[in-house]
């Protein structure tokens, strides 16, 4: 588990991690996660690179700030803390729906962004997905599903994004579930669905104003989002990577820590960062 420290921003709290030193690299969770799903791989990430993992607000233990729950405000809460941190520009890592933000701030802050890596996330509005995430989408299911049955959706999430054989670790689960489980965590998660779900045929069109070096890194046996989010995605960004790992499955960060690392290393030390 990664060592937290509680900061205030805005006049919020705000859960982060911290650790190692020299370029900056920022790590974006999705949900049901937050921070702690980077437990494994930022370590590694850290004997290189200066590594900040935090809590969206409004998720994980991080309090929620006023404003709306589309990819856009997202954007505007990270650049708001790298403000607040100093950070003028930073390679950023994005997962699920931690993905999305990355993106936007790419395309509408090149200056900020040094590297992009996005894994396995919806990024193809119109591109095939699993049924879990179909109902999601749909306001109506997901707020029931979220707010009525926060247990089964936790489980859901392990169970799929997960192989079979990998047990995650107890005090990793009880962190994640101690999270999700708050009523105002899940409120939160209802209305970042909407905002995502409005938004994501406008953030397609930005996709071919990227102009940072970018890696999309995808499970090959996500059971969400295909490879083919990535693939398309590559296609429109300009000097985009795209890269499969074929036995990986959604939270590969986690328990493929050394793959994605080795991978997200090499992308690092090759690509131009200016």
């Amino acid at each position: 588990m990664l060592a937290i420290t509680i900061e205030r921003h805005h006049g919020k709290r705000v859960r982060v991690a911290r650790l190692g030193s020299g370029a900056p690299v920022i790590l974006l969770h999705g949900y049901p996660d937050n921070l702690q799903i980077w437990s494994e791989l930022a370590p590694m990430l850290a004997t290189q690179f200066e590594v900040i993992a935090f809590d969206w607000p409004g998720m994980g233990n991080s309090e929620a700030w006023p404003g709306g729950a589309t990819p856009f405000d997202m954007t505007k809460r990270l650049l708001a803390l790298m403000d607040d941190w100093e950070m003028p520009r930073a390679a950023v890592v994005g997962h699920d729906m931690g993905g999305q933000p990355a993106l936007v701030l790419a395309a509408e802050h090149p200056e900020r962004v040094s590297h992009l890596v996005v894994m396995n996330s919806l990024v193809i509005w119109d591109e095939e997905t699993s049924w879990e995430i179909n109902l999601l989408r749909r306001f109506g299911w997901n707020r029931v599903l979220l707010e009525r049955l926060p247990r089964a959706v936790f489980s859901r999430a392990i169970r799929t994004f997960l192989p079979r054989s990998y047990r995650l670790p107890q005090e990793l689960r009880d962190d994640l579930w101690q999270c999700f489980q708050q009523r105002e965590v899940r409120h939160f998660v209802v209305r970042l669905c909407a905002g995502y779900q409005g938004t994501l045929p406008k953030l397609k069109q930005s996709y071919p104003s990227i102009k940072a070096p970018s890696l999309f890194l995808w499970a090959g046996r996500d059971k969400h989002f295909p490879v083919s989010h990535g693939r398309q995605l590559g296609a429109l960004v300009p000097q985009a990577q795209v890269e499969e790992i074929p036995e990986a499955e959604h939270w590969m960060a986690l328990y493929l820590a050394e793959q994605v690392s080795a991978r997200i290393f090499r992308f690092l030390g090759t690509s131009d960062a200016e």
